[in-house]
């Protein structure tokens, strides 16, 4: 019996609240496979070293936001000495809540595994560094080597997508220039197509302090940052003046529907897009399209409900209906109750109710 392909319709599919892409770092770091390339002895180690502890402790990476969460360091080229005499000169405090290991399974070998057991005890984890990608790959003689390279690295992919996780890969790059950084990543395009995201990290000289950050992915923006190390703090510093906000980690629109029920005290409403547009409009003076309310609410529908929402929608003969109702007063606190989402014939509705805290494709993260 063949198997039956499954299809969903365009209405659908734009209407109905999906898990969210995670945010590890606002529009810099997103859940995923991720591979960081630089030449060797740039800085990447440092660089690395620096992003778990800020992601550890909730602080910012330059501008961007971060979700706070436990990070893991397999700085496999390393000891625990010289990753001891780095961290004690990079910051004064270590978090309890990020790890190091000098040693690790490789891939297909043990590597999956071990990262599985690590998230099980430790299950706010966030970040997973492998440093270098190299010592965790086996030796394999295949006459595809672009075939190969994609399955092997698309099983750690696999993993960082399934426990909503970002596994960064350490890379070198080619010794051949290319006027795009995106092909400079050592071996074949295979690995850059497996990525979710790319970063390049590229000197034009050696003897230089700047560097540029090259970014891109499916989930965030293209940037390119200068940074500049600073060789008595060990860190690297950005150095571009245009880049002077905060990135925060909530969508715009999310934040102002959030911002409508903190300014009015409500903590229910039922009705269209339209109407809440109408609402936040005489509330707050933000003049915002129904048709973005509602595509926003859809696509952003995990940050809302990390507010402490319970989204809801619903629809009738004649028109769609959102249903919100604010849940947690308190967001510094647990989400209270179990998000639903709702979508279909308000006369028969089926709600879907996901408990964040036992089904593995959740959308709701703590």
């Amino acid at each position: 019996m063949k198997n039956k392909l499954q299809t969903i319709d365009g209405d659908t599919l734009l209407n109905t609240p999906l898990p969210a892409t995670r945010s590890i770092a606002s529009n810099f770091i997103p859940e995923g496979l991720a591979i960081f390339g630089g030449a060797p002895k740039i800085g990447k180690s440092w660089l690395m070293l620096w992003l778990c502890v800020q992601i550890a402790k909730g602080e910012n990476l330059w501008n961007f936001k971060t979700h706070k969460g436990t990070t893991l360091y397999l700085c496999l080229e390393d000891s625990y000495q010289r990753i001891q005499s780095r961290l004690a000169q990079i910051t004064d405090e270590a978090p309890e809540n990020t790890h190091f290991s000098t040693m690790s399974g490789i891939i297909g070998e043990g590597l999956e595994e071990q990262i599985e057991d690590f998230i099980a005890e430790h299950p706010d984890t966030v970040l997973i560094v492998i440093d270098t990608l190299q010592k965790i790959r086996r030796d394999i003689n295949s006459s595809n080597q672009y075939g190969a390279d994609y399955a092997e690295v698309g099983r750690l992919q696999t993993l960082a997508q399934k426990r909503h996780i970002c596994i960064m890969l350490v890379h070198h790059l080619r010794k051949m220039k290319d006027t795009d950084p995106m092909n400079m990543l050592s071996g074949t395009t295979g690995l850059s197509g497996v990525a979710d995201t790319i970063y390049v990290l590229e000197r034009e000289k050696r003897t230089e302090k700047g560097a540029k950050l090259f970014c891109s992915g499916r989930d965030i923006e293209t940037l390119e940052l200068k940074l500049e190390f600073n060789t008595k703090t060990f860190l690297w510093e950005i150095c571009d003046e245009s880049f002077g906000e905060e990135v925060n980690l909530l969508d715009e629109i999310i934040e102002t529907v959030h911002n409508y029920f903190l300014f009015s005290g409500s903590n229910h409403f039922c009705g269209t897009a339209t109407e809440l547009s109408i609402e936040i409009y005489k509330l707050t003076k933000k003049d915002i399209a129904p048709a973005v309310i509602s595509k926003k609410l859809v696509c952003f529908h995990g940050q809302f409900c990390d507010l402490g929402y319970r989204l809801n929608f619903k629809r009738t003969h004649e028109k769609k209906l959102i249903e919100i109702d604010r849940i947690c007063v308190d967001v510094s606190t647990d989400l209270i109750g179990e998000p639903t989402i709702v979508f279909g014939d308000a006369s028969n509705a089926k709600e879907n109710k996901i408990n964040n805290r036992e089904r593995e494709n959740d959308y709701v993260y703590k």
